[in-house]
């Protein structure tokens, strides 16, 4: 690969890397075999990502992928980000579907980049993406991209102003029909069908046989056709299927595959009232089923039926859109009666619908789908191919389109009844039927039994076993060309089959039938049924076609020859008839065959010119259907006339008043769906060139008759044709135009055609409006070719010559078409034309105007910019100015004027951003100068600067980046024009406005603030893209502001402080260099009041800015980089100043104090962890003195007296009345604030609250009532005290080190108070896991260094301290009940303590206690626990060592202690269980662990250590005595123990006995009886506390 790396293509390998990065990016994350495969191949595709990296450095290339590949790569890189963050967070509906677009894009992509693709499948695919893309852009919430008809994007600065608009507008209303269509089909199946199907008037049902299961063992012919019970009538022709005696198709290949598209149904076919698909088994084989070899084979017998019912499918109630298609098993054949007719058993099954099938039948797959058979291939080629058999409808859909052929004609073999002669039993009768022209000759495959397989020449019927009368009820096409209809005839030729296979061969036809499928007029045979005439075939002449066909087929034929003879028809005796009968039915659907004589008449019109008038008068009495059904051909005929007798004038008013008569028929309501038709006719089939003539020729004579009588009924009709009259006139002169050489004489036609349509707009004004109502529509057909100068001068004229204020819709949508022609691409025609449309304009839009009609307004305007815009119409400049001249302020007005949901808004502020656009800078100026004094001026810039702001972002949709940049671009440039305005006219003292000033200096910071500017919020990819277009516009217009503070001079004080907020925005905008660019104002507006104010001072600026601050930083601006540049701006400047050297030094300091504390509340604000936000909360209360409402209750609570005088409305609580008084809120507050201690276990504090309600209730308000609840209230905390469980919480001590951590927590030890229960693993794992993911847990207690404290990242240490026992004074040196003592050890603490144990010198193996030395941490929080916070900072800390000894002195003391509480509680309680007891005394007398108070004995009592420490002694004697103290309280335990210990605890408790050792070496101590008064308050608690130690030793 390296070998010949440097002559690949960089360009091809830039392809395949991209696609592997799309690749890799889009693998599915859920599997774990797709994770490894990742991994693998992101480990390969870096070897590949560093050699292009090298190639790429050694050689420069130009891109050659086609914008839309470039694209695609960008939308992947940005969807990719999208992707992995829906992922995380666990959006999987979302997920699946960016997954999902993202494969189609890669598969597209890749389909671009090959090559190969032809240019018509390139086109489509191009569609296709960026359909995707546009769809994916909107559900992920990106910008719309507008895009040119060929799919690329549109270059804003090469587009004009309007049609950006109108891309966008268009671009969002697809992928908003888009999505409602996805909405939609999760949603009520009704409306979604009638979303899928509106507006559709044919469809298809689309149906997959899958499999037959049925036990025949024998050939099978499956026919399945569509079927209205209620009826009786087949809708569809048949779809035949063919079953081998194998259970399997014929064709292998076909095998679960063999789908059918009945097509051309209409929606009246679907909303019958029950619609079923049902299905005849025809087997192929001997007449029985059994039978053997020798009897006869290939018979056509039938054996069964299945029929579904399938009304909720063509109802649209089943929903087959999630699962494209249903499977549904058909009802089962079942065997029948050889004498039953099919069609009968089809309404017995219906009928009886519970068929037990056993497992029998046909499965198939079904679905619906709009369109015809051409639309759902084009559609749908996923569910049509060419393997799809068309099953048509045994008719014509709803709307026969130009250029729709057919020529089918359907006959079924309905019954017969056949004399059984010689024998015994009915004949079992053959029906064989062929298609013969006149000579005989039999017609190669033109008969067609069923879709999906080619035609037979012979088609034979199915055998019933001896029935006198069968009913076949089998229909089969024949399909046969056109040309040869009229020469071709049915020939039905009757057998009698046998079973035994030596008769069959001798049985002869018996019998033979005829119809002539053309009658002696040319119409084609009628549709219905025929009684056939049965001639004997038992002569030669039978078989011969020319003799047979000179008599009657029917006995219709025989009634009409009567009805012309004027007697009885007798039989010659050519050909015998028989006496059985026989029928058939017909029905021709045919868009060439008519069985309508007048109608045929106009269509075969050459043949009879001489009985052209006639014709031409009775094809206005044919039904309207007919009409309809051959729409082509017969308005081809007219128009074929009209232009072969184009010399005459005798046909001109018939050949008028047909069309006119055609035109009316489909404005009918019962053929308006044909109105598409007649236009596709227009345009696209239409071809007589000077039909124009004759046309207006006739019209022009009607509107100069008018008042006659004679003509008035017609002349209406034409009008109400004339839409249509009009299109046939215009598009007949465009095609004269195009094909005939232009002549000199060209001109004067116009004009004429312009003149004879003008007369039709002098008639009396219900015809006027009737006329012109259509004329907006089509005029742009009339202006398209060859106009000039003199016609412009014209149309001005006719249009002046309307009404100001009639027919206002019609006249501006008629000037729309004339700008839109080539006609007001001349710059002398626009100079005719656009004083016109400006005036038109200006009167609709003025302000006195009644009701302007504003979409028509717009529309003509944004017409004319759009124009005017173009690259190709030359010098624009005065019509420019005469737009703004005249417009301008009409349009700002109406925009102003409109409300932002008006559906006009949009249009109006873009046609203002035209204006603003292609205006020079002359034209500012001159407009100015148009004003005629300053106060003008002023209202003009007043309302623009107000309009401006308002209009921002607010108008368009976010998703609009383009055409929101492109406003603000526009803006921007006006907002500088205004600037200079600004400074001319409004700067020097006498002309100074400071409304006009204060409003421009906010729409500067509004639009430098406006959230479409702020790059820093967009991906990189969105950034690039708008500074490559648009560069940062917030930095010019940011420099502006501050020249225009700096022009101020002496009119700056009339700002402050009013415009500090202001600019205090625009200076937290997050971009450097507008931040050095204006920060320095603020110097600038302190250095100005200090001067202007009385007292030399800067207060209001200081309040102001302080305030503002707070505001904005809590909205999210600012940031860390913003309070270093702030602080050094200001100190840099004030250092400087003379008198501000101090006071601004002072300030700056503060100001960066602020902003920490602010930064640091808003960055925990979001956090899930209350503790933190309330912390940051707390500490921002603090230091900036913030004054809320909860401060002044907590005043009124603390500080206020019991008044009986009304609180401040702001205090009174939401669901207080009026009227409440300070004495009210604050015993209300009381009681709150008892019930949450009650809650919170704080007794303690509850009692203190109560006692003071207490004392008011008794000395003051003397309600005793009250007094008593509150008693009794107080009781129950006291009881609570002594009897509730109250568990105590553990204490934590967590630092947070590093510089990834919050300022308010960085390099911080906290104290934090658990949960009741809640131990150090629990705490930690929720403090990593919830609060701090990242973050590492150090595994050392002591405090880090500085490579850990300076670090990036973020360490927690952890761990567990002891809360410091601080009693009050009131509880000092006195006896107190375990209960009380419970609560103040674990609160109303603020000292903490931390024991590391660590050794000194050697370690002794015998002993190692001798050598344990303590290091204690004491840590003092800033607050006392329990607080406002679960946590508080620790302010101070201190580390003390603690030896060997003093550490064993203060293991004994815990542990009497602890055994003293055990006791005692046991003692009060014998409820409680004896486990703990016999856990702690067994640990204490057999310990296995620790050894016990033995190695004490070794490290402390010996000679060795009295002898090397003599000053231990005392203290040594201390421990000797604690030992000692234990064995009474072993000695009241064990008693406890023996009282309540079981059976099992005998063994336990019998070796519970120290008291011989411990009373030998140390002595024996009698301590104060032990009964249960005493246990219960607490005396042996206190006797153990080390204060009271030395009183103990004195009484041994």
């Amino acid at each position: 690969l390296c070998a010949g790396a440097q002559e690949m293509s960089l360009s091809f390998i830039k392809t395949i890397c991209t696609d592997l990065f799309c690749w890799l990016h889009f693998v599915p994350l859920c599997s774990g075999s797709g994770d490894e495969l990742k991994n693998k191949t992101m480990a390969s595709l870096r070897h590949l990502k560093n050699f292009l990296h090298q190639c790429l450095k050694q050689e420069t290339v130009v891109s050659t992928d086609l914008p839309l590949v470039q694209e695609l790569g960008t939308t992947l890189r940005e969807w990719t980000q999208i992707w992995h963050k829906l992922y995380v967070s666990n959006k999987t509906t979302l997920f699946r579907n960016v997954q999902q677009m993202a494969y189609s894009l890669i598969e597209y992509r890749s389909q671009i980049v090959s090559g190969t693709l032809p240019n018509d499948d390139l086109v489509a695919l191009k569609k296709k993406v960026t359909a995707k893309i546009d769809y994916g852009n909107r559900i992920l919430g990106l910008d719309l991209v507008v895009r040119d008809e060929a799919g690329n994007t549109l270059d804003p600065e090469r587009t004009s102003t309007v049609s950006l608009f109108r891309a966008h507008e268009s671009a969002s209303h697809s992928i908003d029909e888009r999505i409602q269509e996805e909405k939609m089909r999760l949603q009520n199946l009704e409306k979604r069908r009638q979303t899928l199907f509106s507006g559709v008037h044919t469809y298809s049902l689309l149906i997959n046989l899958r499999n037959f299961v049925c036990n025949i063992g024998e050939d099978a012919e499956l026919f399945m056709s569509l079927y209205d019970p209620d009826k009786s009538e087949f809708i569809s022709e048949n779809f035949l299927v063919r079953w081998g005696s194998t259970g399997m198709p014929k064709e292998i290949e076909k095998l679960n595959n063999l789908p059918a598209l009945f097509t051309d149904l209409s929606s009246s076919d679907l909303i019958r009232q029950r619609l079923f698909l049902v299905c005849q088994i025809i087997r192929v084989g001997c007449m029985e089923l059994k039978e053997g070899k020798k009897h006869t084979g290939g018979l056509r017998r039938p054996f069964g039926v299945a029929v579904m019912d399938i009304t909720d499918i063509a109802h649209g109630n089943i929903d087959d859109e999630c699962k494209q298609l249903i499977m549904s098993p058909l009802i089962p054949s079942r065997v029948i009666g050889e004498n039953e007719p099919l069609v009968a058993v089809f309404n017995k099954v219906i009928a009886t619908r519970e068929v037990n099938h056993k497992g029998q039948g046909l499965f198939v797959t079904l679905k619906l789908l709009p369109g015809d058979v051409f639309q759902v291939q084009k559609h749908y080629p996923h569910f049509v191919d060419r393997t799809t058999a068309i099953v048509r409808k045994m008719g014509f859909p709803e709307i026969i389109l130009p250029g729709y052929v057919r020529n089918d004609i359907y006959v079924t073999l309905l019954q017969g009844e056949f004399d059984r002669g010689k024998k015994k039993t009915p004949k079992n009768v053959e029906v064989i039927m062929s298609v013969l022209d006149e000579e005989g000759n039999p017609m190669e495959k033109a008969i067609f039994p069923g879709a999906g397989y080619e035609g037979i020449t012979e088609y034979k019927s199915v055998i019933y076993y001896q029935v006198k009368q069968p009913c076949w009820n089998e229909t089969v096409k024949v399909a046969i060309p056109i040309e040869d209809v009229c020469r071709c005839h049915l020939r039905l030729t009757f057998r009698h089959r046998s079973s035994q296979d030596s008769r069959d061969k001798s049985e002869k036809p018996f019998g033979m039938a005829f119809v002539r499928l053309m009658k002696s007029d040319g119409t084609t045979l009628p549709d219905g049924k025929h009684e056939l005439i049965v001639y004997k075939v038992d002569v030669k002449k039978a078989d011969d076609a020319k003799t047979y066909l000179t008599l009657p087929g029917s006995y219709v034929e025989v009634e009409e020859k009567e009805r012309q003879m004027g007697k009885s028809f007798h039989h010659a005796g050519i050909i015998p008839i028989t006496k059985d009968s026989f029928q058939i039915a017909t029905l021709t659907c045919s868009t060439k065959l008519t069985q309508n004589v007048d109608l045929l008449g106009l269509l075969n019109w050459r043949s009879n010119t001489e009985r052209l008038e006639e014709i031409l008068q009775k094809l206005m009495e044919v039904e309207g259907g007919e009409i309809i059904k051959f729409l082509q051909d017969t308005l081809d005929a007219l128009f074929n006339i009209m232009m072969e007798t184009s010399e005459e004038e005798t046909y001109d008013t018939l050949l008028f008043n047909a069309l006119v008569f055609i035109i009316s028929l489909i404005g009918d309501i019962k053929f308006q769906h044909f109105n598409p038709v007649l236009e596709t006719y227009i345009s696209k089939h239409f071809s007589a060139t000077l039909a124009y003539q004759k046309l207006t020729k006739v019209l022009n004579y009607f509107v100069g008759h008018a008042e006659d009588s004679a003509h008035t009924e017609r002349l209406y009709a034409a009008l109400k044709a004339f839409k249509y009259l009009f299109h046939f006139i215009v598009q007949s002169r465009i095609l004269y135009l195009r094909w005939v050489p232009l002549r000199n004489s060209l001109q004067e036609d116009q004009y004429r055609e312009c003149s004879s349509v003008s007369q039709v707009f002098t008639l009396e004004l219900k015809m006027y409006v009737i006329a012109y109502v259509f004329f907006p529509s089509y005029s742009r057909y009339i202006f398209v070719e060859n106009l000039s100068f003199p016609h412009s001068v014209q149309l001005a004229k006719f249009t002046e010559s309307i009404p100001d204020f009639q027919m206002v819709r019609q006249k501006l949508g008629c000037l729309v078409k004339i700008v839109e022609s080539n006609l007001f691409k001349l710059p002398d025609c626009r100079d005719v034309l656009l004083p016109l449309i400006t005036d038109q304009l200006s009167g609709q839009l003025d302000d006195n105007s009644n009701k302007p009609d504003l979409e028509a307004c717009v529309q003509l305007l944004s017409t004319v910019l759009d124009m005017l815009d173009c690259k190709d119409v030359g010098p624009t400049s005065g019509h420019v100015k005469l737009i703004v001249d005249r417009l301008l302020r009409r349009v700002n007005r109406t925009v102003i004027n409109l409300s932002l949901d008006s559906p006009f808004i949009g249009h109006y502020l873009a046609c203002m951003t035209a204006i603003l656009k292609q205006m020079e800078d002359a034209h500012y100026a001159q407009y100015i100068s148009t004003f005629k004094t300053r106060q003008d001026i002023i209202d003009f810039l007043m309302e623009t600067f107000i309009m401006f702001k308002n209009l921002m972002g607010n108008v368009f949709p976010p998703d609009w980046m383009i055409m929101n940049l492109h406003q603000m671009k526009v803006f921007l440039r006006a907002i500088d024009q205004y600037s200079d305005v600004l400074n001319k006219y409004f700067l020097d003292s006498a002309h100074f406005h400071l409304q006009l000033w204060n409003n421009y200096f906010h729409l500067i910071v509004a639009f430098l603030t406006h959230k479409s500017l702020q790059l820093e919020s967009f991906s990189l990819e969105k950034r690039n893209k708008i500074l490559n277009k648009y560069g940062d516009m917030r930095k010019s217009i940011g420099f502006k502001l501050r020249d225009m503070w700096n022009n101020l001079g002496q009119h700056k004080m009339k700002f402050i402080p009013a415009m500090v907020g202001p600019i205090l925005e625009a200076t937290l905008v997050p971009e450097p260099e507008l931040r050095k660019a204006t920060i320095p104002i603020f110097f600038d507006m302190m250095q100005c009041e200090h001067h202007f104010s009385t007292n030399h001072t800067f207060q209001k600026f200081e309040n102001e800015l302080i305030t503002k601050l707070d505001q904005e930083v809590e909205g999210g601006r600012g940031d860390e980089q913003y309070k270093i540049l702030l602080e050094k701006t200001l100190l840099e400047y004030c250092r400087r100043h003379r008198y501000l050297s101090q006071s601004g030094e002072a300030l700056a300091f503060l100001l960066s104090s602020l902003l920490e504390n602010l930064l640091a509340y808003r960055t925990i604000t979001h956090d899930e962890s209350p503790e933190l936000r309330m912390s940051c909360t707390v500490n921002v209360l603090v230091r900036t003195l913030k004054h809320s409402c909860s401060i002044y209750k907590y005043t009124l609570l603390c500080a206020q007296p019991w008044s009986d005088k009304p609180c401040a409305p702001h205090l009174i609580p939401w669901d207080g009345t009026q009227g409440w008084t300070q004495q009210e809120l604050k015993e209300r507050l009381f009681q709150e604030i008892m019930c949450n201690l009650d809650k919170g276990k704080m007794w303690e504090k509850a009692i203190e609250m109560a006692k003071q309600l207490v004392k008011l209730h008794e000395n003051q308000m003397f309600d005793f009532i009250e007094l008593s609840q509150l008693l009794k209230q107080q009781a129950q905390y006291y009881e609570n005290i002594m009897h509730a469980m109250r568990p105590q919480p553990e204490y934590f001590a967590v630092g947070y080190y590093g510089q990834g951590f919050p300022s308010f927590l960085r390099n911080k030890m906290f104290i934090y108070r658990g949960k009741e229960y809640e131990w150090l693993e629990d705490f930690s794992l929720k403090l990593l896991k919830s609060q701090f993911p990242n973050a590492v847990k150090m595994t050392s207690t002591s405090p880090p260094g500085d490579n850990i404290c300076n670090s990036p990242g973020q360490h927690i240490q952890c761990f567990t301290v002891k809360p410091v026992l601080n009693l009050s004074s009131q509880f000092k040196d006195k006896e107190l009940p375990e209960q009380i003592l419970n609560y103040y050890r674990t609160n109303e603490v603020e000292k903490f303590q931390y024991s590391r144990p660590f050794r000194k010198g050697e370690k002794d193996p015998d002993n190692e206690f001798a050598t344990m030395w303590i290091e204690r941490s004491t840590y003092i929080t800033a607050y006392r626990f329990p607080g406002i916070l679960k946590w508080f900072e620790v302010k101070s800390m201190s580390v003390e060592e603690i030896s060997p000894l003093d550490n064993a002195i203060e293991t004994m003391e815990l542990a009497n202690e602890k055994l003293s509480n055990l006791v005692q509680q046991q003692a009060c309680d014998r409820s409680l269980p004896v486990h703990p007891l016999s856990m702690m005394l067994n640990g204490i007398v057999d310990p296995a662990v620790m050894g016990g108070f033995s190695n004490y004995e070794k490290a402390f009592f010996t000679e060795a250590y009295i002898k090397k420490n003599p000053d231990h002694l005392e203290r040594i004697e201390v421990l000797k005595h604690l030992i000692a103290l234990q064995v009474p309280l072993l000695d009241e335990g064990i008693r406890i123990h023996g009282e309540k210990s079981t059976e099992q605890l005998k063994p336990l408790h019998n070796r519970l006995d120290l008291r011989a050792k411990v009373e030998k070496l140390y002595g024996v101590i009698t301590l104060v009886s032990l009964t249960d008064s005493t246990l219960k308050k607490g005396f042996v608690r206190d006797r153990l506390r080390v204060c009271s130690f030395w009183e103990e030793m004195f009484q041994i």
